[in-house]
């Protein structure tokens, strides 16, 4: 790692928070890694941005395992942002789809892990490194129909936090990153089936924050002094008061 080089790893990065985040940071100076399964996406954002792409698929320990192997032949890493996930379904738990909740889970937390575990050996050795994990409110309090999606967002929160406390007294800041409603252009139509009708019913009779809403969250985390650990920042918009209350105009219908 050359001195005063900043590099992270965004994952996630083919739509929505990641590239933002990837847009962000590189624009800041920074040396980003998008890491996503889609490889057209991240060549067109790499050709956009002067990022490097590498596809992945986070499920899969040899993807991951190459992923390792290529941070650690191209110059070591200061920054890991697990942005990695989804929702699927808003069904009530007794016609919860099980599959749907092993997939979530599968991307969720288990995909954050296997990342983490992997370039924990980086971060440390770069003398200053940072865990970034884009949660959610979801991890913080339920919903009607969200048992599935809260349940793999709070263990991801719970993954964090722990993985604070284990690392104390080493050069690695932890930070949780935990968005409210955020309109990107897939988030929705891809828990809804993509169903867009009802996916925009999500975002009706208010603002939402949009990806660069929580890509500038989240570079303004990574960039604090280095002694400075933003634990917890949960962001929402003005509107969205409670993972059950949003303050919509009257003729609007539907909540999140």
């Amino acid at each position: 790692m050359t001195a005063g080089r900043l590099r992270a790893v965004v994952t996630g990065a083919s739509s929505g928070i990641g590239a933002a985040t990837v847009r962000r940071l590189r624009a800041d100076g920074w040396a980003v890694v998008a890491v996503a399964r889609r490889a057209d996406r991240l060549e067109a954002l790499a050709a956009e941005t002067g990022a490097e792409a590498f596809a992945a698929d986070l499920t899969s320990d040899d993807d991951v395992a190459r992923l390792a192997a290529f941070i650690d032949d191209t110059g070591g890493l200061t920054s890991l942002v697990n942005n990695a996930g989804g929702a699927l379904g808003l069904d009530r738990v007794e016609q919860a789809d099980v599959d749907g909740w092993r997939a979530m889970y599968e991307t969720n937390v288990l995909g954050t892990l296997r990342v983490t575990q992997a370039l924990l050996p980086a971060l440390r050795a770069s003398g200053r490194g940072d865990v970034l994990v884009v949660t959610s409110t979801a991890g913080i309090a339920p919903y009607e129909g969200g048992a599935g999606y809260t349940g793999v967002k709070h263990a991801e929160r719970m993954l964090t936090t722990t993985l604070r406390l284990e690392l104390i007294g080493e050069p690695v800041r932890v930070i949780d990153i935990a968005p409210g409603n955020v309109a990107t252009e897939e988030f929705a139509l891809v828990r809804f089936a993509g169903d867009a009708e009802r996916a925009a019913k999500v975002y009706e009779g208010y603002e939402p924050l949009v990806a660069d809403d929580v890509a500038d969250v989240i570079a303004f985390a990574l960039t604090r002094p280095h002694h400075v650990n933003i634990d917890t920042l949960v962001v929402r918009p003005r509107a969205q008061v409670s993972n059950t209350q949003i303050g919509r105009r009257p003729a609007a219908a539907g909540r999140a």
